[in-house]
């Protein structure tokens, strides 16, 4: 009779850390890459403060840096969607760019000249705005429409649409900027006079708050009402906790970065105030808003709406989806259409913030979107994204750009990098999935 040798003490100790690890996060219920994603972010933080000699942890440049982001998460919000179905969108850089000259046009010259009322009249932005999201809606649509239902493939159709619609920018304005826009609408780009402001501020990441408190518990009611598993109070406490610090976090930061002097003293004496000692804060900016608004709204339409399935059914095996009677053609042509609205807002920030509207916006704003969405783990396997794990993934891919430049990187080095760090991140997923299969 043969014995076993006995296990070393060690060894249960270790295989016990790692059972206790891997329930932690079990019970916690968030995605393990989305978690990787978080940890390397904080790498990527820590690391390019330490070389910037704490430059780019201050106020300022993660304030610059949540502005900047902006735009490309609002795009890679809809991206996430269509990677996730199967498809590809190559021309949302253009699309941003000819909506946003008719955004312009309309404000500048159009309108005014049309009616003869002069520049900033108080509906002009309005007006601007929903033409420019219609004409993105459309674009968006004619894609969509070529793709689904005369079977092109949506690398073709879009990489037309890249050369048509930036022929298009080019054609109405012949190279021209177009500029000043309306006042009021350059609060969509940000900047100090498109802020919150410390009070309103405060007040946002209060509700922000408030609201991830009210759907952890929402959620766990659901999930009794229909007999689910209930997650652990210890982990929804977690949860709370968590999300309730970086909400307090991220607006500190807001708060700490001041207007900057001169526009800081013009501001007082335009509203008879004192400029206080420690400077007027400027708050949460509006374009940050907007990108997170959209992310929560289109994580709803993802997961919780019939939309949404339907998309996740189709990338997962669009044989199957179609033979369940999802009406795939409609489904895909639906999240074209999406990614042309988003596509238009994302133009409304981007013009905005540099108030002028020049042929050559966007370029290049598709490939970072596609390279934040795989960065975030959707995979071009199709089936398999977040919205959440898009949006971090453009802070990535600003955070890069950024940290890169605050060092003094090369800019032929800076795009030698971002490659580099998109081809490893598919890498990464082509692995994982094999490992999953």
């Amino acid at each position: 009779m043969t014995t076993e040798p006995p296990i070393p003490d060690t060894a249960v100790t270790g295989a016990a850390k790692k059972r206790s690890a891997r329930s932690l996060f079990a019970g916690l219920e968030i995605d393990s890459r989305l978690l990787g994603m978080i940890a390397a972010l904080g790498v990527l933080w820590l690391a390019f403060n330490f070389l910037s000699h704490g430059l780019f942890l201050s106020p300022r440049n993660l304030w610059n840096l949540s502005v900047q982001s902006a735009a490309v998460a609002i795009m890679t919000s809809g991206m996430v969607l269509i990677i996730v179905s199967r498809n590809i969108d190559l021309s949302i850089g253009s699309i941003l760019a000819v909506v946003a000259l008719i955004m312009g046009l309309l404000q500048t010259e159009w309108i005014p000249n049309t009616l003869g009322l002069g520049l900033n009249q108080p509906y002009i932005w309005i007006v601007a705005l929903v033409v420019g999201i219609a004409v993105g809606a459309l674009i968006g649509g004619l894609h969509g429409f070529l793709i689904a239902f005369f079977g092109i493939p949506s690398f073709i159709v879009t990489l037309g649409g890249l050369l048509v619609w930036r022929g298009a920018s080019f054609a109405l304005v012949s190279g021209r900027t177009i500029g000043p826009l309306d006042s009021t609408f350059q609060l969509l780009g940000g900047g100090p006079r498109g802020s919150l402001g410390e009070t309103l501020s405060w007040l946002v990441g209060g509700l922000a708050i408030t609201a991830l408190i009210y759907g952890l518990l929402a959620s766990r009611r659901r999930r009794r009402r229909y007999g689910f598993p209930l997650r652990a109070i210890w982990a929804d406490v977690t949860l709370a906790v968590f999300g309730s610090l970086v909400v307090w976090r991220a607006v500190l930061v807001a708060n700490s970065y001041p207007w900057p002097s001169e526009l800081a003293k013009q501001y007082a004496l335009e509203h008879g105030i004192r400029v206080p000692p420690g400077g007027i804060p400027i708050g949460i900016a509006i374009p940050v808003l907007i990108a997170i608004g959209i992310a929560v709204v289109m994580t709803y339409l993802g997961t919780s709406r019939r939309f949404g399935r339907y998309v996740y059914s189709i990338g997962g095996n669009p044989e199957a989806a179609e033979l369940a009677g999802i009406n795939t053609r409609l489904t895909i042509m639906k999240a074209f259409i999406a990614m042309g609205v988003l596509a238009a807002i994302a133009a409304a920030v981007t013009s905005a913030r540099l108030n002028a509207a020049t042929n050559g916006l966007g370029t290049g704003a598709e490939l970072q979107v596609i390279a934040a969405a795989v960065i975030g783990g959707t995979s071009f396997s199709g089936g398999v994204g977040t919205i959440a794990g898009g949006v971090l993934g453009a802070v990535v891919m600003q955070s890069l750009t950024s940290g890169m430049v605050l060092i003094g990187v090369p800019t032929a080095l800076q795009d030698i990098v971002v490659g580099s760090v998109l081809v490893a991140a598919v890498g990464v997923d082509t692995v994982f999935r094999r490992r999953t299969a």
